[in-house]
C-alpha cells in the first residue's frame, strides 16, 4: 500500500508503535532528526552520498579512457545529478590524468540540456529554481578559491549546464559535500594510495567506482574504501535490486535491496519443541 501524506504529518506517522520500522530517504539532518526522535524502533536511513571515481594507471588505453570518459560524463549527469551516487569526484592516476580529462570535457560538452519532454535532452533542468541557484553558487565559491571551470557551468533559470571543474580546493563544498546537480570535479593524484585516501576523505561513503584491470587493485580497493559498494571497472553509479544497497559514515544506516527488505521487515522466533514424540 501507498499512502501519500504531506510533511506535517510525518513526525506523527513516525512515532507511531504500530509501525515497528521506518525507512528513509533524503537529506542527512532529517535522516537523523527521525533516527534520535525514535531510538527504539528500527530504522534505516540513505542519507546521498558524493561518489567518486578513481581511475587507475592500468586503465590507458584510448578506448578504455573514451569508455570510462563516456560513462562518467553520463553518470555524473543523468537526472541532472540529481542522484546519490552520480559521479562527482573523480580522480585519475597522473599519468592518465590528462587524456582523461580531456576526453571527460568533450564528452561532458557534448550533452544536450532543455526539456525533459523531448527525447533529444540528456540533461534537464534541477527541481527548482532555489536548486540551480545553490549549485552556481558552489561553483563560483570553487572558482574564488582557486579552481577552473573547464566546461559548462551557466545557469539558465532551473537549468545548469554540465560543468568539469579541476583545481577544486579539498575543502571546497563541491569536494566535500554532496551537490546533487550536473557538476564533476577531477583531479589528478600520485598513485593508488593517494586516489584510495582521497575517494575516503569524505563524510559521505555510499559508492565508489574504479577502473582497473588489475584484480589486485580491485580487492585492495574493497578492503580500504570506507564505502558501501565498489563497483570496478565502471561508475559508482550502478545498482540492482539484489544488492545490498546502502552507505557507510554520513549516508546512513542499514540497507536496501530484497533480502535486506525481508530481513528489515521480519522477526526471527524460535520454538523448542521438548517432550513430543515425532
Amino acid at each position: 500500500s501507498v499512502l501519500t501524506v504531506s510533511n506535517e504529518a510525518m513526525p506523527e506517522l513516525v512515532a507511531d508503535a504500530r509501525l515497528p520500522v521506518v525507512s528513509f530517504t533524503g537529506s542527512a539532518p532529517v535522516g537523523w532528526s527521525i533516527r534520535d526522535a525514535v531510538p527504539r524502533k528500527h530504522v534505516v536511513l540513505e542519507l546521498g552520498g558524493n561518489a567518486a571515481v578513481l581511475v587507475a594507471a592500468d586503465w590507458s588505453t584510448a578506448a578504455d579512457l573514451r569508455w570510462a570518459a563516456g560513462r562518467i560524463a553520463t553518470f555524473s549527469n543523468y537526472q541532472a545529478g540529481q542522484s546519490c551516487i552520480a559521479v562527482q569526484r573523480v580522480y585519475a592516476e597522473r599519468d592518465v590524468y590528462e587524456e582523461l580529462l580531456a576526453e571527460v570535457s568533450a564528452a561532458v560538452a557534448r550533452l544536450r540540456t532543455g526539456d525533459p519532454g523531448n527525447e533529444a535532452t540528456e540533461v534537464g533542468p534541477l527541481i527548482d529554481l532555489a536548486a540551480a541557484e545553490r549549485v552556481e553558487r558552489w561553483i563560483n565559491e570553487a572558482v574564488e578559491a582557486g579552481a577552473t571551470v573547464v566546461v559548462g557551468g551557466e545557469r539558465d533559470g532551473t537549468t545548469v549546464a554540465p560543468a568539469v571543474l579541476r583545481g577544486v580546493p579539498p575543502d571546497a563544498r563541491l569536494a566535500r559535500e554532496e551537490v546533487f546537480g550536473p557538476v564533476l570535479v577531477i583531479e589528478p593524484v600520485d598513485g593508488l594510495d593517494e586516489g584510495l585516501a582521497r575517494i575516503n576523505d569524505s563524510p559521505y561513503g555510499l559508492q565508489a567506482g574504479v577502473f582497473t584491470r588489475d584484480v589486485r587493485v580491485a580487492f585492495r580497493a574493497h578492503r580500504e574504501l570506507d564505502v558501501g559498494g565498489v563497483i570496478i571497472g565502471d561508475v559508482p553509479s550502478y545498482r540492482a535490486d539484489q544488492m545490498p544497497y546502502g552507505g557507510t559514515k554520513g549516508s546512513g544506516t542499514g540497507r536496501e535491496g530484497v533480502r535486506a527488505a525481508m530481513e528489515d521487515l521480519t522477526v526471527e522466533r524460535v520454538m523448542v519443541l521438548t517432550g513430543i514424540d515425532l
